[in-house]
């Protein structure tokens, strides 16, 4: 093995354990949809799940004035109440209410199930990343805000 077949084998290396330093996780958009019939959304916020991390975390930023130019009479306390229990379940606790105990996994997928509310999860995706709470914000700026 010349000099050059090591160096490629040493970078090929690298980026393997580059790639197993980072961790899969899930996340899904959560999202206001005040007239179901007409199927207009904004996006509210994100939930980030990653088995490995037995993390589960919510953050919304609900931008009013945009929900008020799609739907002017919606009741902005009532959205604001619903991702606030989002952020509630993620947390568990006795804030989850009767999911309190269940484990992170079964509470996200109880909050990714397709249902007909205003404020309602979208798609569930994936994605690798070495710290799955960093990724909360960088999806929340680069979705939501």
């Amino acid at each position: 093995m010349n000099d050059v077949q090591r160096g490629n084998d040493a970078v090929a290396i690298g980026r393997v354990e580059q790639e197993c330093d980072r961790v899969v996780y899930e996340y899904a958009l959560v999202k206001v949809v005040p007239c179901l019939e007409r199927g207009e959304c904004i996006n509210a916020g994100v939930i980030v799940y990653s088995q490995e991390h037995n993390f589960l975390v919510a953050r919304t930023d609900l931008d009013e004035d945009r929900l008020l130019t799609v739907a002017p009479h919606v009741d902005v306390v009532g959205v604001r109440s619903a991702l606030e229990a989002v952020e509630a379940m993620c947390r568990g606790g006795t804030e989850a209410g009767m999911a309190a105990g269940e484990r992170p996994g079964a509470r996200f997928r109880w909050l990714t199930a397709p249902r007909s509310t205003i404020v309602q999860a979208g798609p569930v995706h994936v994605g690798l990343a070495q710290e799955p709470g960093v990724e909360v914000e960088r999806l929340l700026d680069r979705l939501v805000r």
